[in-house]
């Protein structure tokens, strides 16, 4: 993923042929990269070694409708995650289970421009969280999905009128017990049309 992040930047610092200007409204679409923090508190069983940050790819897109206010929707695939877990009262007896799943969402964006590179934004909406945990371990294995608030602070450099780099940090709704967490930081690239 180290590589997917370093060729965005490279390939969108490859067009900047032309002077940075703030991109004008209307539609545009991105890729990027997740990270988020797995863990695993479920029925409780006590995680043996956690799973750490995975990095996982996101597509999104969006229309700014003024220079200030927009609608964006987007979409992560999560990657697997492998954990070992000891439940109460089996002392020694381990077992292993598997978490994926993807998130979505749908926002309202609105963003403050600093000058004509650079801009900071905050997105407000709905998210829809789906996480599967398979194990051969039946009170563990399960499926869960639920929509909850979404929210979003990020900043935005624009290399051109047509192409921009952003990072962000995401939160989709409260806590969760296993799978991904709730939090993200994103790094990506998006191409204005």
């Amino acid at each position: 993923m180290k590589k997917l992040i370093f060729a965005l930047i490279a390939g969108a610092t490859a067009m900047t042929a032309a002077q940075a200007a703030a991109p004008a409204p209307g539609p545009y679409i991105g890729l990027g990269v997740a990270s988020a923090d797995h863990n695993f508190d479920l029925g409780g069983a006590t995680s043996t070694d956690p799973a750490g940050y995975k990095a996982s790819a996101k597509i999104f897109g969006g229309v700014e409708l003024t220079p200030m206010f927009g609608i964006e929707a987007g979409y992560t695939s999560i990657r697997k995650a492998d954990h070992s877990f000891v439940l109460p009262g089996t002392p020694g007896i381990n077992g292993t289970a598997t978490t994926d799943g993807s998130r979505s969402y749908l926002a309202g964006k609105a963003t403050m421009p600093l000058n004509d590179q650079f801009s900071v934004y905050g997105k407000l909406g709905a998210g829809y969280s789906k996480v599967n945990v398979e194990s051969a371990t039946p009170a563990v294995a399960r499926s869960d999905s639920k929509t909850e608030l979404y929210g979003a602070l990020g900043g935005q450099y624009n290399i051109n009128e047509k192409v921009a780099l952003t990072m962000e940090y995401e939160r989709y709704g409260k806590k969760k017990d296993f799978g991904v967490k709730a939090d993200a930081i994103t790094v990506a690239a998006r191409y204005s049309f």
